[in-house]
């Protein structure tokens, strides 16, 4: 049979909350194409012009930054922890923002420009999120957030309830939820195309940034354009050492980052987390993983989910696997060849660097690539995949899902008419928070099965999980 052709090129006050009150406002945020919740208190208006703060304004935030700035942001104040990042990015706005203010420390800018400001953007590295966008919401500022969202399951659930006790407009930036391939993946499962889902196996090629290692010894200067100390926010004091956190190498240890799992599952576990209604896990565990390192995540892992039956849906297992291809010192873990043998027969003759699989009862349901921008579809009998648009098993299914103007348009229209965006915080935090469980079970142990109270934050049989739940924030830092 000839193989399909992939294209990997497109990208695109209670704490508690019940699996009902979660399935009904997924089924909402999915499925209708008027979408009542979250309710926004107070729209901008179509005319009204909204005054940002950016955090953060290096590598992702650069882009975030801009994009707030062509969406109409009035783009007020920047933030960053190096001035170099500051100057760069204050050169690009000057003509256009002549007035814009320049902050090293959220804070800082967060105390000052509270009158000046609707809105934040919070895109710094992962131990900063949570901290920035609930201090900011807390003053009512409508906030879009990098993924992972936050670093920790307690401040995914202090972010959700702000986002609605404050009634705010939000939006992780999962930028794949405004692929039109993963709403209609999510229509066409819902649709039961693949019949009752039982399996699902998400994969990444990260890390692509060092981990797996133990922290240099001895430190460095610190460069007089760096405030090191605002870069360390709530995290225990440490020596600088050049190249080994910032720019860009912090993913990989627990203080700063979430690892591969945080990093991507935000992207490649967003379609199959609305498709198949997960709710809560009930089981996690780390059934695998690499060398163990008492500061950074290991170079690949294999991680168990179970979830408990939902709304007519069955028990379903999700695994996770991470690991870098490219890195030799280590055999990435992988889905094992009974789940992937029609990939690796009719699509690719290896599998995908990324990817998610749903396996249900009539079928098998495939998208390549970290965002969901594509799927491919193969039911029981069948020779191999067929792309999702072109398989006549989707063809009849409608469309209920309505498609996506762009992610960050997405935000200011729900600021401006209150039209929940996609990855709003009522969902997005969700997923974050499901997301991060993954990471307090490889951080209390390889084989340790964790039993998961959802709604109570906690582990049933495994108390010492709770301090990799909430983060015990240096004093000045607290959200």
């Amino acid at each position: 049979m000839q193989k399909t052709t992939l294209d990997l090129s497109a990208k695109p006050n209670s704490f508690t909350f019940t699996r009902r009150q979660f399935l009904s406002r997924t089924t909402l945020a999915v499925g209708a194409t008027t979408l009542a919740f979250p309710y926004v208190g107070r729209v901008l208006g179509a005319n009204d012009r909204i005054n940002v703060a950016c955090i953060g304004v290096d590598g992702k935030g650069d882009s975030d930054s801009s994009d707030a700035a062509g969406c109409g942001g009035n783009i007020v104040a920047i933030c960053d922890v190096d001035k170099n990042s500051l100057a760069k990015k204050a050169k690009q706005f000057a003509e256009k923002f002549p007035d814009l203010k320049q902050y090293q420390d959220y804070r800082k800018l967060l105390a000052e420009m509270e009158k000046s400001i609707d809105a934040v953007t919070v895109s710094t590295p992962d131990h900063n999120h949570g901290i920035a966008a609930i201090r900011a919401m807390k003053m009512g500022k409508h906030c879009f957030c990098q993924k992972p969202l936050v670093q920790t399951v307690a401040e995914a659930r202090q972010a959700r309830q702000l986002a609605k006790d404050k009634k705010l407009a939000t939006q992780m930036g999962n930028q794949g939820s405004a692929e039109s391939g993963l709403r209609r993946a999510v229509e066409v499962i819902q649709a039961g195309v693949i019949g009752r889902p039982l399996q699902c196996h998400v994969w990444s090629n990260r890390p692509i940034w060092p981990q797996g290692l133990n922290r240099p010894e001895g430190e460095d200067p610190v460069p007089d354009s760096l405030d090191w100390d605002v870069w360390l926010g709530p995290a225990p004091v440490r020596p600088f050492k050049k190249g080994v956190y910032h720019p860009f190498a912090w993913r990989g240890w627990f203080d700063f980052g979430t690892g591969a799992l945080g990093d991507m599952a935000c992207h490649t576990v967003n379609m199959p987390f609305r498709a198949l209604k997960l709710g809560y896990p009930n089981v996690v565990e780390c059934e695998e993983a690499s060398q163990l390192y008492p500061e950074t995540f290991p170079k690949t892992s294999r991680i168990r989910f179970e979830f408990p039956a939902r709304e007519g849906l069955p028990p379903l297992k999700f695994w996770w696997y991470d690991g870098n291809p490219g890195d030799r010192s280590v055999k990435p873990l992988r889905p094992n060849q009974e789940a992937i043998k029609e990939i690796l027969k009719s699509v690719s003759d290896s599998l995908p660097g990324s990817g998610a699989l749903i396996i249900g009862e009539k079928g098998k349901l495939f998208s390549p690539d970290d965002y969901g921008s594509q799927f491919f579809l193969w039911l029981n009998g069948e020779d191999g995949y067929q792309n999702g648009n072109q398989h006549p098993a989707c063809k009849p299914i409608p469309q209920s899902i309505p498609r996506s103007p762009g992610h960050m348009q997405e935000w200011f229209r729900m600021m401006k008419d209150g039209t929940a965006a996609y990855s709003n915080f009522d969902i997005a935090a969700y997923l974050a928070e499901v997301i991060l469980l993954g990471c307090v079970a490889l951080r209390v142990g390889v084989g340790r099965r964790m039993l998961w109270d959802g709604p109570r934050m906690r582990s049933r049989n495994i108390p010492e999980a709770a301090r990799f739940v909430k983060r015990t924030n240096r004093p000045g830092w607290e959200a």
